[in-house]
């Protein structure tokens, strides 16, 4: 077999002459037209990673601040309420529950200036508030009872877990 002698023809000289001129045209504009889209990309990507780091800079920045102003509040807390709790009630035979909600009432009675207070303060004068309570002799049933100090612990939320003790 042999090629056909399409090389000596003209019609089909101009035909090949023209595909390949076509063809390198037309991959110049393919390379063209991608070199400008995939430059469009290439802004677009280095516009959004600007943007980006701008944006996590601002994160930490207003992170910082907000671990700052947390920081702020948390020094700022202050005594919303006093919980007292009587723990050995039963080993006295104190059945009636209106009597150790009295003596309950009575020491927070006591207690109540602290409330509205500045939390570090409070904390700082701990020894003065369990003095207040233990000095506390309290009369239930006609019987006399001091206070000890079993557990204390302090947030807006002062709770104090009491027991009694016989003063004879």
């Amino acid at each position: 077999m042999r090629i056909p002698p399409y090389y000596r023809q003209p019609s089909w000289q101009r035909f090949f002459a023209g595909a390949l001129i076509g063809g390198v045209i037309s991959w110049m504009v393919f390379l063209f037209m991608f070199g400008v889209l995939q430059e469009e990309q290439t802004s677009l990507i280095k516009e959004q990673q600007k943007t980006i780091n701008d944006l996590e800079v601002d994160i930490s920045h207003w992170q910082e601040d907000f671990k700052e102003l947390n920081k702020e509040n948390s020094k700022l807390l202050t005594i919303q309420d006093i919980k007292l709790e009587i723990v050995n009630a039963k080993e006295y035979r104190i059945n009636d529950s209106l009597s150790v909600f009295q003596a309950e009432e009575e020491i927070k009675s006591d207690l109540s200036p602290l409330l509205a207070k500045d939390l570090d303060s409070v904390y700082k004068n701990k020894d003065l508030v369990k003095k207040t309570i233990e000095n506390k002799i309290l009369k239930i049933n006609d019987k006399r009872y001091k206070v000890k100090i079993k557990e204390i612990y302090f947030y807006t939320v002062i709770q104090i877990i009491l027991e009694l003790e016989y003063d004879g």
